[in-house]
């Protein structure tokens, strides 16, 4: 018999929490949700190029309500949840690349986006990595910010728990994710209680960015799936998890 593994999520409140919430809960875990980000759009729409990449299943979605479509431009999605979410709005998938991340879209496209105009459509948090990586290919390059990432009000229950001792798994899908619960530890007084409790439990992240930041800040970090992909990231984390606590 096993005991109770509770892991915190931090995806914003949307579907997406809640598709966490459900998987985390069909594995035998206790969810924690917790949303650290919450979507602010900022009603641009990307300019026309040769090619259009898009890095994210929110920003198909904003562009989508918006009625935009790529027309004739080479569509570029960041994996396989974004190029789903542009199917379903009607749109061709011509790429996505094999390593779900801002360099693998680079290594990726390196070869025919010389002298190509490419649009790319995305958050404000954004990694340099995709826009300078385009460029060192000799794209030239134009982002557009479709939403905002922000912190929001209220969030940050997890950390007082993590602090406690209280968790055994988390689930970091962003390197934003990572500073936001710091920032939220902080304001709770609990900074420093919620990194030990933080290294004595499973920490999950993404991919190697938010690896980074989490180490950067002393967090240590058990699993990094291969591909950068929520439901790898959860179930690597229960995985994980889950044996350390058996009866």
């Amino acid at each position: 018999m096993s005991r109770q593994v509770r892991v915190a999520v931090f995806r914003p409140d949307d579907d997406r929490m809640r598709d966490a919430v459900e998987l985390l809960d069909s594995l035998g875990a206790t969810p924690i949700p917790d949303p650290m980000l919450a979507v602010e759009p900022t009603g641009a729409t990307p300019e026309t190029g040769d090619y259009a990449v898009l890095t994210s299943k929110t920003g198909v979605e904003l562009l989508a309500e918006a009625g935009w479509s790529p027309g004739d431009a080479t569509l570029v999605c960041i994996g396989p949840s974004t190029a789903g979410s542009a199917r379903e709005a009607g749109w061709t998938v011509d790429i996505v690349p094999e390593e779900y991340t801002s360099a693998g879209l680079v290594e990726r496209l390196r070869e025919e986006v010389t002298g190509a105009a490419v649009e790319v459509a995305r958050s404000d948090h954004g990694s340099d990595v995709l826009l300078d990586g385009l460029r060192e290919a000799g794209a030239e390059v134009h982002e557009t910010v479709l939403y905002r990432l922000v912190s929001p009000e209220g969030a940050g229950q997890s950390t007082v728990m993590a602090a406690g001792g209280e968790l055994e798994g988390v689930c970091f899908s962003s390197s934003l994710t990572v500073e936001n619960f710091l920032a939220a530890a902080e304001e709770r007084g609990v900074r420093e209680e919620a990194i030990e409790g933080l290294n004595g439990a499973v920490v999950g992240v993404i991919g190697p960015p938010t690896r980074e930041t989490a180490e950067s800040h002393g967090i240590e970090v058990d699993v990094v799936p291969e591909n950068a992909d929520f439901e790898e990231l959860a179930c690597a984390v229960v995985e994980a998890a889950a044996p350390t606590y058996r009866e």
